[in-house]
């Protein structure tokens, strides 16, 4: 623009008519004879965001001036239209902050991503603040994603089966509904309009399926495919793939194999047997369980007394509570039992922590709530981690025998079994006792048989005289 002005200046045309007709470029309405070459110049420099050029360089024009051009370099700049400022808005979120992100919270820091396993909520619920709308799988626990503020679910961003990281957008919250109902109807417009197909496109898809109808009715009948080769005696005949069902493992499930396979690999496992008679401690349960009921608020198990029946056989035997690290044994001198836990979504080790300062309420309260927790979800990663040593009761499910795996980095693990009645030889006569089997599996390298062996018989003889915990014999 700026050299078209200076040839028509050298023409010898009138720089005012000229001058008028570039300034209309820019302000119409602003005549010819008011534009003064006088007048003051400004150039403003603005950063424009995004913007890769900026043309901002113009003279200011007065009203009231009269016309004239004088022999000066006076740049006079049309303001491209798409040079337009743009305002900059928080991602995802309207002007007024109508929408909020829901994202992935902190795991914990052993933890650095999770499997996004399902949505609890549905785009268009209406949700409250802290309310969970989806559950992240990690390798040890379920964590939710809840809601920042109360609205309704606009839409989810993340996918299921997505792999996410903390901070991950999930979803997108309407703090009013105004943004999912002015969504939908427009949704709705392009499906149909997508639906549809206009009738020009009719017209041409008609023709093409008439040319592939006379070119079917023109082409010769193919010949019948041959029959498939008869199986010989020997090919196993399996069973078709329609039987069969194929589904991603969940990331606990992922870490309890890997973890299991780990421990099968690393430690020389060698594992113990033992029968211990209940008939004491049933005894025991029964006398004092509405007394300790109506005390302590909770019912009184058999698991605090295998917990402090091992708590005597850790302290007896302390090199069971070891565990080897690289060339040296670490002596723990503290006792975190592990209790196995098995919940829909997989095994879970919650720990009871300084197991050797609790008494029985302590610890059934301690066993139950953490239990709890384990099947609705709610465990966390501090109350499952560390552990000294595993106690694992089978007898819950009705398992008579069997052979632990210990659960690294520990050196031994306690299998607890059902309780059958037995005929077993008491002072020279067969009487029926409620007998249970009891093993130890152990890493040989570290515990040799005498000091595994002695643990087992430690647990044995407290479970089945408790009078020794008291005078501690």
């Amino acid at each position: 623009m700026l050299g078209a002005l200076r040839r028509k200046v050298a023409s010898g045309r009138s720089s005012a008519s000229i001058l008028g007709k570039s300034l209309q470029a820019i302000r119409p309405g602003v005549s010819a004879s008011r534009v003064s070459s006088n007048a003051g110049k400004e150039m403003l420099s603005v950063q424009l965001r995004g913007i890769a050029h900026v043309r901002n360089f113009s003279h200011l024009v007065l009203p009231g001036c009269s016309a004239g051009l004088t022999k000066t370099r006076d740049a006079i700049c049309i303001i491209q239209p798409e040079a337009i400022m743009q305002t900059s808005c928080r991602a995802f979120s309207s002007g007024d902050g109508d929408l909020v992100d829901a994202v992935v919270p902190f795991m914990g820091e052993s933890i650095s991503d999770g499997t996004l396993a399902t949505f609890l909520k549905k785009p268009g619920d209406r949700v409250k603040a802290d309310e969970p709308i989806a559950q992240i799988e990690t390798d040890k626990v379920t964590i939710d994603v809840v809601s920042p503020q109360d609205g309704v679910i606009q839409e989810y961003v993340a996918k299921e089966g997505e792999t996410v990281e903390p901070g991950t957008r999930v979803a997108v919250i309407s703090k009013s509904a105004e943004g999912v109902a002015a969504a939908a109807p427009t949704e709705k417009k392009s499906e149909k309009a997508a639906s549809e197909p206009s009738p020009a496109e009719a017209v041409k898809e008609d023709k093409p399926k008439a040319k592939v109808e006379a070119s079917a009715a023109a082409a010769k009948p193919k010949a019948p495919s041959p029959p498939p080769p008869k199986r010989t005696a020997s090919e196993p005949v399996l069973p078709p793939k329609e039987r069969e069902r194929r589904v991603p493992m969940t990331r606990l499930r992922k870490r309890v194999a890997t973890r299991l396979k780990d421990s099968q690999n690393t430690f020389a496992m060698l594992t113990t047997f033992n029968e211990v008679d209940m008939t004491n401690l049933m005894k025991l349960r029964s006398d004092y369980k509405d007394a300790f009921v109506e005390k302590h608020g909770v019912k009184l198990g058999f698991m605090s007394g295998f917990v402090k029946a091992t708590v005597s056989a850790l302290q007896h035997q302390p090199i069971v509570n070891a565990v080897i690290d690289g060339d040296d044994i670490i002596y723990r001198d503290y006792i975190d039992i592990s209790i196995a836990v098995g919940t829909s979504k997989g095994l879970v080790v919650p720990v009871v922590r300084d197991a050797d300062k609790m008494n029985f309420a302590e610890i059934e309260k301690t066993i139950n709530n953490l239990a709890k927790k384990a099947n609705d979800g709610t465990i966390s990663i501090d109350e499952m981690a560390g552990g000294s040593f595993t106690i694992s009761n089978g007898g819950v499910y009705g398992s008579l025998l069997s052979t632990p795996i210990i659960n690294p980095p520990q050196s031994a693990i306690l299998g607890m079994h059902s309780i059958v009645s037995r005929p077993m030889v008491v002072g020279g006569t067969v009487l029926p006792r409620p007998m249970m089997y009891i093993a130890l599996t152990y890493d040989h390298r570290l515990i040799d048989g005498r000091e595994a062996v002695f643990f087992l018989r430690r647990i044995k003889d407290v479970v089945e005289d408790p009078c020794r915990l008291l005078l501690d014999v």
